[in-house]
């Protein structure tokens, strides 16, 4: 069962009875429509959050979000088995934040506004990064083999069923290396104006020292916790431990297929598949690597650490 509020169960049902109702309208127009009703649904969380935790796609963000479900649990003594979904924690205790987990895809359409951060100003924003090669080829395993049809069109990812291999798709402007570096470029913009409102955490740091971020974050966003905390939430969520509940679908309970393998058989078909810093290069020919590098040492702002290596 879901852990969601009657709010979201309520906006659930009304999306769905609306694109019901306007089957009959052409593809490219349901879309749209479904873009700006799940913006508004995400809207909505925006103006109500504590705290908000962006990233794009496959950058480690189920991970954190483990692991700092795994925090608040023993931090705030609650009782449960679901995963943080927004405000289900502090439904159970006032005092546990509500967090906004977003990618940011739907808001804008919306809003109406096809590009810009605004609705951003003057949140608590923990944005999380990764480097955009190493998210592309994870967002390709995702897409082949876990990614639902329709959330494919949505998103503007290849067709399901369409033969594409792994070069070609980090390389599409819609869904790869390019279409991660301009979001990335876009928070680049909006960095040194935010001051405290936004904290900068990296995947590969989080790797190196999962305690050290984690203690960063609750620090930052008004949830200061003490040390054997910190390392019970580490421990919970750390990587083998994670790949285990994963293959035996036990652990905690996320929303949808969250947590779950597309195809037990299938490696690749994980949540939580390798995890690996650098992991692109195992996938193409010394050529392409050139050519993927470059996609990202040429355009991506350098605040985050992914060029000039």
């Amino acid at each position: 069962m879901f852990d969601i509020s009657p709010t979201e169960a309520r906006a659930l049902v009304w999306r769905h009875l609306v694109l019901t109702a306007l089957f009959f309208l052409p593809k490219h127009r349901t879309i749209a429509l479904e873009r700006r009703l799940r913006g508004r649904e995400e809207y909505r969380k925006l103006q109500e959050a504590d705290w908000v935790l962006m990233s794009w796609g496959k950058s480690g963000r189920t991970w954190f979000r483990v692991m700092l479900s795994r925090f608040y649990q023993v931090h705030f003594g609650l009782a449960t088995e679901h995963m943080l979904e927004f405000d289900n924690y502090h439904r159970r205790d006032p005092r546990a934040p509500k967090v906004f987990f977003t990618h940011d895809n739907y808001i804008r359409d919306y809003l109406g506004q096809p590009a810009g951060l605004e609705h951003f100003r003057g949140r608590q924003v923990v944005l999380l990064v990764r480097d955009p090669r190493d998210v592309a080829v994870s967002q390709y395993f995702q897409w082949r083999y876990r990614m639902r049809p329709r959330k494919k069109a949505l998103n503007s990812y290849p067709p399901h069923g369409a033969d594409v291999d792994v070069f070609d798709f980090v390389r599409d402007p819609n869904c790869g290396i390019p279409r991660i570096v301009e979001f990335l470029n876009g928070w680049a913009e909006v960095i040194p104006t935010m001051g405290d409102d936004l904290t900068l955490i990296r995947y590969e740091d989080m790797r190196a020292d999962p305690a050290a971020t984690l203690e960063q974050v609750v620090a930052a966003t008004g949830t200061p916790g003490k040390p054997e905390h910190i390392e019970a939430a580490k421990d919970y969520a750390a990587y083998q431990n994670m790949k285990k509940r994963e293959s035996s679908n036990e652990g905690m309970r996320g929303s949808g297929q969250r947590v779950r393998p597309g195809d037990e058989g299938n490696p690749d078909s994980f949540k939580v598949r390798r995890g690996k810093v650098g992991g692109y290069r195992d996938y193409f020919t010394p050529e392409q690597i050139r050519v993927i590098d470059a996609m990202v040492e040429d355009r991506l702002d350098p605040v985050f650490g992914y060029t000039g290596g």
